[in-house]
């Protein structure tokens, strides 16, 4: 019986892969806790006036800007400052002598998808964290009239999940390894 030298070489590839991919969460660990660590080092900064052009290296900087007028509202999901779910509703503001929305403000939460049409815009101090379809956005630490409060952005809330990853991948490594080797023993054996 010949030795199965195409499958032996098949799993010791993807075993290597694994190891490869495991250490590889090893190191984007490490880049997350530097992350964290400037994001801690940012909520701690003095505030700063809303900048004019996006710009991640601010993100949890405490921050004033001024809305001219809300262009629009949107509702996405999230909590109160008690950790109840429902809407916190952004408004898109005009900042100045622009044509379009300058800053995306979260104005405050409610049960309720609709948005306050009370608000004509103000000053806005908060905390700048990231807007998936804008880039930035500011957290406002005061409501707009009928809504409440929404929950502190907080660099505590970002996972860190890569050691568990690695793990995983270190484990799939030694599971694909065992199984493998148990399989060729029988096969040798028979």
């Amino acid at each position: 019986m010949r030795f199965p030298l195409i499958p032996t070489t098949l799993v010791l590839a993807a075993v290597a892969t694994m190891i490869a991919l495991g250490v590889w969460q090893l190191q984007r660990k490490a880049e997350k806790e530097a992350l964290l660590e400037t994001y801690r080092a940012a909520m701690e900064m003095p505030p700063i006036a809303w900048p004019e052009t996006p710009d991640e290296d601010l993100l949890y900087r405490r921050a004033t800007g001024f809305c001219v007028e809300p262009m629009r509202w949107r509702a996405t999901a999230g909590q109160n400052r008690d950790g109840e779910t429902g809407w916190q509703h952004i408004a898109s503001c005009r900042t100045g002598g622009g044509e379009g929305p300058g800053m995306q403000a979260v104005m405050g939460w409610s049960r309720s998808i609709d948005s306050p049409e009370d608000w004509a815009g103000g000053e806005v101090t908060g905390i700048i964290t990231l807007d998936a379809d804008h880039g930035l956005r500011l957290v406002s630490e005061n409501a707009a009239p009928g809504l409440e409060p929404v929950a502190r952005p907080s660099a505590e809330d970002i996972p860190n999940n890569h050691l568990l990853y690695a793990i995983q991948w270190f484990f799939f490594a030694l599971a694909a390894a065992v199984i493998y080797l148990l399989a060729l023993r029988r096969r040798l054996r028979d």
